[in-house]
């Protein structure tokens, strides 16, 4: 079997993205065959090679998975937390497949979310050149006028940059000071949606991601997986310009 590059074992092995895995590898935190690897470019052969994540050996899966989950608010985007508070690997005990989560959606926002153990979906669906539309309901304080749109589409000022949304409509009025939205974005950057509603003075009570790229959540119920179809795997890997 030829030698592959370490970061690359470590991104099919799900355990971060490429980038991640070289900055793992900087720091430190891997070793090959009781070696520690400090230096990017090494190569190994992932048949006969041990490779240990922080001291624990990593399972080199020649299968892949590709799930969407509801993620129910109140949840951490991430597989396991220090503090023992609830994040997705609860979700997911068991499994033999170390899985990834592809992008976050902040503790207290819930929707699809999608887990993998392909490090090359993992860095091309977050990578902000391929371009993944990101789709919310919103529940605000507030109904959107024409203006706010108009604003949303031509993009709001933040701390961080100018946040411009794709598309943006009402769904639903409740009351004169209830509604909920819908807008579609490009971005991921940390709680865009939220902060881009505050700016137009319309706090969010209420974050549902339904939308990734191609996959939608469906009829998919709070806390609850289920496998990609082949539909949609392969609209998703066209979008990111993966053979399977």
């Amino acid at each position: 079997m030829p030698l592959i590059r370490l970061h690359k074992v470590l991104a099919d092995a799900g355990v971060a993205s490429r980038r991640a895995s070289e900055e793992m590898i900087l720091d430190g935190r891997i070793s090959v065959d009781g070696i520690q690897i400090l230096e990017l470019g090494h190569k190994i052969d992932p048949e006969i090679s041990q490779v240990e994540v922080d001291g624990e050996a990593i399972t080199i899966s020649k299968s892949k998975s590709y799930l969407a989950f509801y993620k129910p608010a109140g949840i951490l985007s991430t597989m396991s937390d220090p503090e023992g508070r609830p994040n997705l690997g609860d979700f997911f005990t068991g499994r033999n497949d170390r899985l990834f989560h592809v992008g976050r959606l902040d503790k207290e926002s819930e929707g699809l979310i999608l887990l993998t153990n392909d490090g090359d979906v993992t860095h091309r669906a977050t990578h902000p050149s391929y371009g993944l539309v990101k789709r919310y309901l919103v529940e605000i304080e507030g109904v959107l006028a024409k203006g706010d749109i108009d604003q949303l589409m031509k993009g709001v000022e933040l701390e961080d940059g100018l946040a411009r949304a794709l598309d943006v409509k009402t769904v639903r009025q409740i009351t004169q000071k209830h509604s909920w939205a819908e807008i579609s974005i490009h971005e991921g950057r940390y709680h865009i949606v939220r902060r881009m509603f505050m700016a137009l003075d319309l706090p969010v009570i209420r974050l549902i991601r339904t939308d990734f790229g191609p996959i939608s959540i469906g009829e998919l119920k709070e806390g609850r997986w289920r496998n990609l179809n082949e539909g949609e795997l392969t609209k998703l890997f066209s979008d990111l310009k993966l053979k399977r």
